[in-house]
């Protein structure tokens, strides 16, 4: 069956949220929807396409990535996934929200998934390999759907560059072994959904990425 990846860029760190999804079913990777009209243009899409959600997925749990996990939760009655390492990440959002300009953050309900890396998932035959990939942040994880040659990958890399590594729990050297030892191992035709800006593919990065300079 075939699947959909609907983007929508969300806040004002232009984080970019995902649905894939079948004729059916969806899961719902890392909401960044904050604000009212942002939550409705998530649940509308959802609605207007006749899908039961199914799982929250979360790359990883830096405040951009989590604004809308507590209202994706409210919503619906569904399971919430995060890497083990991670979740010192997500509860620490509360202490600094306000900072980023996000006074009204509501936490989320604990997640109930916790992923080690090296899962496989599926969610009404939509699949994904959980692969562990640190270094921008401690517990970062990307979803890879080998059947139809896609990545979720958050904050790893990026169109001609690469996750930050100075917010806590960054580590350059760790980030390099996820990308030139992780990610660089998927085919070349990989498309790569990044969690800010445009799509790009493994094979591109593997020639471009500025990571080599490093």
């Amino acid at each position: 069956m075939s699947v959909t990846v609907q983007k929508f860029c969300f806040n004002p760190f232009q984080e970019n949220t995902y649905i894939v999804h079948n004729s059916r079913s969806c899961v719902i990777i890392d909401p960044g929807c904050y604000e009212k009209s942002e939550q409705t243009e998530l649940l509308n899409y959802i609605t207007s396409n006749n899908l039961t959600p199914v799982a929250l997925l979360l790359t990883h749990a830096h405040i951009d990535h989590v604004l809308g996990c507590a209202f994706v939760l409210s919503q619906f009655e569904i399971d919430f996934y995060i890497h083990k390492e991670d979740l010192p990440t997500l509860h620490a959002v509360p202490n600094y929200a306000h900072v980023y300009g996000f006074p009204g953050y509501t936490p989320p309900a604990e997640p109930n998934k916790i992923l080690n890396g090296g899962e496989q998932l599926d969610f009404d035959g939509i699949t994904f390999d959980v692969l562990f990939t640190p270094g921008h942040s401690v517990g970062h994880v990307v979803y890879y759907n080998a059947e139809q040659g896609f990545v979720i990958n958050g904050d790893v890399l990026f169109a001609g560059s690469f996750g930050r590594v100075d917010l806590p729990g960054g580590d350059m050297d760790t980030l390099k072994d996820s990308i030139f030892n992780t990610m660089f191992n998927l085919p070349d035709a990989t498309v790569v959904y990044c969690g800010h800006g445009a799509e790009t593919t493994i094979g591109q990065e593997k020639k471009t990425n500025y990571i080599h300079q490093f």
